[in-house]
């Protein structure tokens, strides 16, 4: 059930999202988290901006009222849910963007005045890393 991963600053996207309605009304044979993990991928190797943040993929990340849904996490960071993203490139770019202003960070915080407009809006939840909670 359990694979290893990344030990360092990673995004980790659902693969099973999908957007209410889209595959039923024609949309692609592929779901919306796994068209957003290709575009974050293809962002990914775009730039080696990127390449200090892994991009990794698992089923369900049970928020699926929130669909396309990524989690942020690195180790001793705060770690991040943001969802309500298109599968695209835009939001791809905005997600790595961040991600790399997350892994440059201070326990995982950004200032909101470097936060890309693409992530805004579309926070979750933030949980405290294993054994720490935020003051």
């Amino acid at each position: 059930m359990l694979k290893p991963a990344a030990t360092g600053p990673a995004i980790v996207a659902c693969n099973t999202c999908r957007i209410s309605g889209e595959e039923q009304a024609g949309g692609s044979d592929k779901r919306s988290g796994a068209r957003l993990v290709e575009a974050l991928r293809a962002v990914q190797a775009s730039d080696p901006v990127y390449e200090a943040v892994a991009v990794e993929e698992m089923p369900c990340l049970f928020a699926c009222g929130d669909s396309c849904t990524v989690h942020l996490r690195a180790p001793d960071k705060v770690g991040y849910v943001l969802g309500r993203f298109t599968p695209d490139e835009s939001a791809a770019r905005a997600i790595l963007d961040y991600a790399v202003l997350y892994a440059g960070s201070d326990g995982g915080q950004v200032p909101y005045r470097d936060w890309p407009e693409g992530v805004k809006g579309h926070f979750l939840t933030r949980m405290p890393p294993a054994g720490f909670v935020v003051a």
